[in-house]
């Protein structure tokens, strides 16, 4: 659905035909029982693949395949929404995005060499306070020529065994809302997950395929080489950050709801109901027309948004927070819409649809929810038209 190029068609196809043949529904229910779903000679193949290099800089060792790397990872994150796959993509992309961009040689020829050919994974501890739920608070001293952390981050992806953690903290008590809040003095660090003193709790989730964890820092020592990016930065690159993890997860509901949209209509097309297919009815005809809108508009506005952030507009962050707000919102309703057209049957636990809406569901939460993206929209807004006021 997102492919433009020979290139990216390529990407795009081989993605779905590894995922379809490693993670049918079948499969997927199985990871369901199980307290680990990461694969590491799988994830190892995926980077053989790409799925790892787009968003970083050829001469970090990177690559993409169009000249535009969250374009090109859209069609991967559209295909991992739509078998629900695991696997920590949005994570250890943005990783290798902020180590690529801001990170030191040194952090490029061990922890994002190790990320860009699948040795490793990694989370970002971005936790935006939303409602009464707290983000991420992480403290950092400086002890010489080492840093001391500590703090919380209340939720992060679980990947493999060989783990990094990227996490902002500073002298400042932070309130997780990144450059939003006005916190200006917190830098980046690259922890190790298996570093002394990091505690994870496993969290339960309502997503079959992939884990989730709260990470605990007690008195964690990492070297200044540890620190990603310039001091003072993290607050900005926080911002650039959010943007890309925010189209990827779009992307990745998009994929949810383009396959529960086929299973719907290709039951409405099956089921017959007092002798006439199912899809004959009026009444189903315009709630599926509906659906096939709200599917394209999500498309649309996700694609755009990849598009702008990785070609570096100016109103770029508009659009990416605008799909967010838009797919996190409308993507979920449109799988729920879906449950309820397959009647009794949609709600049980045996058939396929949930699977996908519990992925569109977390997504939809995970880094803002679409209110506190909405938020961030009309705050950009404003801001430019501030400046469109002054500049007259």
């Amino acid at each position: 659905m997102f492919t433009q190029t020979a290139d990216q068609d390529l990407l795009g196809n081989t993605t779905a035909q590894y995922l379809a043949a490693t993670y049918p529904p079948a499969r997927v229910r199985e990871l369901a029982r199980q307290d680990e779903t990461f694969d590491g000679t799988l994830w190892k193949q995926g980077a053989e693949f790409g799925w790892t290099t787009p968003l970083v800089p050829e001469h970090a060792g990177g690559g993409s395949v169009s000249g535009n790397g969250l374009a090109d990872l859209l069609a991967v994150a559209f295909q991992f929404g739509r078998h629900a796959a695991p696997g920590p993509l949005i994570g250890t992309n943005v990783v290798a995005a902020a180590l690529g961009r801001w990170g030191s040689a040194r952090l490029h020829g061990g922890p994002l060499a190790e990320l860009l050919d699948g040795g490793a994974t990694a989370a970002w501890g971005h936790s935006p306070r939303t409602g009464r739920r707290a983000g991420a608070q992480v403290r950092a001293e400086r002890s010489g020529d080492r840093f001391v952390l500590d703090g919380t981050v209340p939720c992060v992806e679980r990947g493999g065994p060989n783990g990094y953690l990227l996490v902002a903290a500073g002298p400042d008590s932070a309130d997780g809302d990144g450059a939003e809040a006005g916190a200006g003095s917190r830098s980046h660090f690259l922890v190790p997950l298996d570093a002394p003193g990091v505690e994870t709790a496993p969290l339960d989730g309502i997503d079959l395929t992939r884990r989730y964890q709260a990470v605990t820092l007690r008195a964690v020592t990492v070297p200044t080489a540890a620190r990603v990016g310039e001091p003072g930065t993290a607050d900005e690159h926080d911002a650039a950050l959010l943007d890309i993890g925010a189209v990827l997860q779009a992307g990745e509901i998009v994929g949810a709801t383009h396959r529960a949209f086929e299973l719907t209509l290709r039951w409405a097309e099956d089921r017959y109901s007092f002798g006439r297919p199912l899809g004959s009815y009026q009444e189903i005809k315009h709630r599926l027309a509906d659906l096939r809108t709200q599917l394209e508009a999500s498309a649309a506005v996700t694609e755009r948004a990849a598009r702008l952030v990785g070609t570096g507009r100016a109103d770029a962050r508009t659009w990416a927070s605008t799909a967010k707000a838009y797919v996190g919102r409308v993507g979920p309703e449109a799988i729920q819409d879906c449950v309820q057209l397959h009647g009794g049957i949609g709600v049980t636990y045996e058939h396929d649809l949930h699977l996908y809406l519990r992925r569109a569901l977390v997504d939809a939460q995970l880094f803002g929810t679409p209110a506190y993206f909405t938020e961030r929209l009309v705050r950009l807004v404003e801001a430019a038209v501030d400046d469109g006021g002054r500049a007259s």
